[in-house]
């Protein structure tokens, strides 16, 4: 696999995402708190385009030491992006379905040298 230039630091603000085109695959490329992440932009439920829709963070439920619930939470360490297709949500650091952690997305990884950007496809 090559490494292909798919941009600068300064082109992909943080909690922004680009998508590129390298041959015949699309690679969704996150920024997220500095570090880079991409995936495959192939949704494994039908084929939509996973790394499109909205990003978001992860909901968590709180519970007390009894075990009851103390609500639905944002959390504030943890991002997820979804499929705008049919709502599958993936968490953003290891590309693993919300909903099923067997399905994962195809991981690229992202080599920074400089100011420059490459996926390794």
């Amino acid at each position: 696999m090559a490494e292909q230039f798919v941009g600068r630091i300064s082109e992909f603000a943080d909690g922004a995402r680009q998508i590129v085109k390298l041959g015949n695959t699309e690679i969704g490329i996150f920024r997220h708190e500095g570090e880079f992440f991409a995936y495959s932009n192939y949704c494994l439920h039908q084929g939509g385009p996973a790394c499109e829709g909205l990003t978001i963070a992860r909901v968590e439920e709180h519970l007390r030491e009894d075990k009851t619930s103390m609500g639905l939470f944002f959390s504030e360490t943890e991002m997820n992006f979804v499929c705008p297709w049919h709502g599958y949500e993936y968490d953003m650091k290891s590309g693993e379905c919300i909903s099923d952690r067997r399905l994962k997305l195809k991981r690229f990884d992202v080599v920074q040298k400089g100011d420059d950007i490459y996926v390794v496809a």
